[in-house]
């Protein structure tokens, strides 16, 4: 295992690398061709700014994964890994929400169509054998039949994806969230002894770490700040949801069961995933259409209160870490049921009390779409635009 941690190593490195080559290049080449993401009502950003910085994620992970497969392979003779049919699914899963990402970016696609795109690759990976086929006790529930499996299946990995694409709405919010939960799961299966997928993760975390460079600290005056894009936060989300599926499904053939992994791989995005569904039900109440971009994100509401970026993904950083402290700490005495619902009155206590904050500072806790956040000497301040 010892020399095995060392490729998993080697391979975040080489990732990083690739990072730190390509994504000027891909800031210089944006910059050439005047592919921006540009302002708007919604976006906190003021600037135009390049918004490829994800087409670099799946290459440099792919590419360090490979290397050092290869000396892997050399280094042990007659323990080669060993490739199942749920890798062959995933990398073709994983390469057609990446195109859709990446023709995201460049063109533009209505959400429909990415959508399609993202419930086509959420298909494969049931077709392969892999899904959840047991809730170990949520709610009462243990093994699911296959026939409720497979579409329990593809609606979490498409809510997965498009919670890590939704909360990706400042500077590093959905890069380092997925780094902590890329942490999490490369723990998970380092326990497990899976060895392949170690590396893969090892590897997208790699990347990570030079884009979170130059997404936070890139000097916007000289044109070196880089956004992920779609072609980003769709492939984190697609990876991420597969983990996710892959440490929930039991199956003692393939991984043993751990019920800290499961809990873990669950804490691991309690952030943006209950984000989602508050936005959601935010939107049903007040009538608003479900699939509008609005402003009523967590990180937009804790900007609201008058913290900057920066801190407000401090902030978000820090209650993501709390989630994951909190449910391990519990769960050796209690159930996985009552591990959500203490997250849900966690999630509403924190809310609340934002709230409360926003509205002592006249502010607005719901944003229609038609508010504007103006960032102004570091502080937030709302401009109602009437547009209809």
């Amino acid at each position: 295992m010892g020399q095995q941690i060392i490729y998993i190593i080697i391979a975040f490195c080489l990732s990083a690398v690739c990072g730190i080559v390509t994504i000027p290049q891909i800031i210089s080449f944006c910059n050439r061709k005047k592919i921006y993401d540009i302002p708007d009502l919604r976006k906190i950003h003021r600037n135009s700014i390049p918004r490829l910085g994800g087409v670099c994620f799946l290459p440099s992970m792919l590419l360090a994964f490979l290397i050092v497969t290869s000396f892997h392979n050399n280094s042990f003779e007659g323990k080669h890994l060993q490739f199942s049919l749920w890798s062959v699914y995933f990398f073709v899963s994983l390469l057609l929400i990446y195109a859709a990402g990446i023709i995201d970016d460049l063109i533009g696609i209505g959400a429909k169509t990415k959508f399609s795109f993202q419930i086509l690759a959420a298909v494969l990976l049931p077709m392969s054998g892999l899904y959840i086929n047991n809730l170990y006790g949520l709610f009462g529930i243990y093994e699911i039949p296959y026939a409720l499996g497979v579409p329990l299946t593809i609606f979490i990995i498409v809510f997965v994806v498009n919670a890590i694409n939704l909360i990706d709405g400042i500077d590093g919010l959905s890069a380092c969230l997925s780094f902590i939960a890329f942490a999490g799961f490369l723990y998970c299966f380092i326990q497990a002894n899976l060895i392949i997928y170690s590396m893969l993760i090892s590897g997208m975390m790699g990347v990570l770490l030079p884009f979170l460079y130059f997404n936070i600290w890139g000097d916007e005056k000289k044109m070196q700040k880089i956004f992920m894009g779609d072609s980003g936060s769709l492939t984190l989300g697609f990876i991420l949801a597969f983990l996710l599926i892959k440490v929930m499904m039991d199956n003692p053939d393939v991984i043993s069961f751990s019920r800290t992994s499961v809990i873990l791989a669950y804490s691991l995005l309690v952030v943006p995933t209950y984000d989602v569904v508050r936005v959601s039900l935010c939107r049903l109440i007040h009538k608003q259409p479900m699939f509008k971009a609005d402003k009523n994100h967590i990180h937009h509401k804790l900007m609201r209160t008058g913290l900057n970026q920066h801190i407000t993904l401090i902030v978000i950083i820090c209650l993501a870490l709390l989630f994951i402290i909190v449910n391990l700490a519990i769960s050796t005495f209690t159930s996985l049921t009552m591990i959500v619902i203490v997250d849900v009155l966690l999630w509403l206590l924190f809310h609340f009390t934002l709230n409360k904050v926003i509205a002592r500072k006249g502010q607005t806790v719901f944003l229609p779409a038609n508010e504007e956040i103006i960032i102004k000497d570091q502080k937030a301040y709302i401009s109602v635009n009437d547009y209809s």
